[in-house]
């Protein structure tokens, strides 16, 4: 696990500007076929997990990982829910809340990322307790992901927090 890489494995990298959603319209903007953006704004939503989740599951079915056809397939599906709950609610509990989620898939690797505006580094505790309430999100993040980091702009407040996932085989 890395927090400082600028470009990890699956190598997605940045959001290119413009890519994603045309911000007047609201529809998907042409994407080459390796990547595929969805953005979603999170200023001032109510239920902002639930509705992170819906947005996640909606790409997932767009992308077809859903409905899944086999047991490695759905369990895939409910891990990118599962770290983009994580993700979020993490961003809440210790960032002043998220302010954007954006979610990419190759053919290889899924991609979460969620902005805050937070000066914190998120961090699984150590060491984990499976007893003790509270704290595994992280943790949880570390085992079901591939990869996952925290990138910073320079003479920027706030960091984007992003894990990557495999895709179903």
């Amino acid at each position: 696990m890395s927090t400082t890489r600028q470009h990890p494995p699956g190598d997605l990298g940045r959001e290119p500007q413009g890519a994603g959603v045309d911000a007047g319209t609201g529809a998907a903007s042409p994407e080459p076929a390796e990547r595929q953006w969805r953005t979603l704004s999170l200023r001032g939503v109510a239920g902002i997990v639930p509705t992170a989740r819906d947005f996640a599951r909606q790409a997932l079915h767009e992308w077809g990982w859903l409905p899944a056809t086999s047991a490695d397939g759905r369990a895939a599906a409910e891990d990118v829910l599962l770290v983009v709950s994580e993700l979020v609610t993490n961003a809440c509990l210790h960032a002043e809340g998220p302010e954007e989620m954006r979610i990419a898939c190759t053919a290889k690797v899924l991609r979460v990322e969620v902005v805050d505006s937070g000066a914190g580094q998120p961090a699984p505790r150590t060491p984990h307790r499976a007893g003790r309430p509270g704290g595994h999100g992280m943790f949880i993040v570390q085992r079901l992901c591939l990869d996952w980091g925290v990138l910073r702009v320079p003479g920027r407040s706030g960091k984007t927090v992003w894990a990557e996932l495999a895709a179903p085989a």
